[in-house]
């Protein structure tokens, strides 16, 4: 822990000792799963919060991309200066819990990604990375995105959550009035956010 002395007022009154947030390392995962929205919408989020940041590692599937150029019209996910890694590159440093990567986050989140997660199955650097961050007792969330849920996939979901995951599914909320597609989708971002523990201002309920 950094921390950072602070005078109160004048020097006889001592000091107070205040932790500086320390930057964060984080992991974007992107699979198949239809919302290539909620990712670029969190990747743009992440790139605003860069003084924050330490490093962001991503992972997208084939499917990811696929998607992502039929839903969104573009390839911009080439854009973003992250680090970006192939879906089978075991050479990452999230593959490994030494790399200290805090935070995990999956948008959008397949069924069958998330099956393969709730199993321990690591096949891929997205499944390998995962299980690092729960083997490591650090923060996954799993933005979950298909509807309707069938059973097996809410029995994965709960694994998921006993090991220590969060699931925070691509469902919106309306109460701040969105007018927009990308104002919807920001609603659940902003969650993702939150539960990231960065800090961003957004619509809270009866603050603003």
């Amino acid at each position: 822990m950094v921390w950072q002395a602070i005078l109160c007022g004048v020097c006889f009154s001592g000091c107070i000792f205040v932790p500086m947030q320390k930057r964060k390392k984080i992991v974007v995962a992107v699979t198949g799963a239809s919302g290539a929205i909620y990712a670029k919408c969190l990747l743009d989020n992440l790139q605003s919060l860069g003084q924050q940041i330490d490093k962001v590692g991503v992972v997208m599937s084939d499917n990811a991309k696929e998607v992502w150029r039929y839903e969104l019209g573009n390839e911009d996910y080439n854009n973003y200066h992250f680090d970006f890694y192939a879906k089978m590159d075991f050479n990452a440093p999230f593959a490994s819990g030494s790399a200290k990567y805090d935070t995990m986050i999956i948008a959008p989140c397949s069924m069958g990604t998330l099956g393969r997660i709730a199993h321990g199955i690591s096949n891929d650097l997205i499944s390998r990375a995962a299980d690092v961050i729960l083997k490591e007792r650090r923060k996954l969330i799993v933005v979950a995105r298909d509807t309707p849920f069938s059973l097996i996939h809410l029995n994965n979901m709960k694994l998921i959550t006993e090991a220590g995951g969060i699931i925070c599914p691509a469902i919106p909320s309306f109460y701040s009035l969105p007018k927009t597609i990308e104002e919807v989708v920001q609603t659940v971002i902003d969650r993702v956010i939150d539960l990231a523990g960065l800090e961003k201002d957004g619509y809270r309920w009866n603050e603003n």
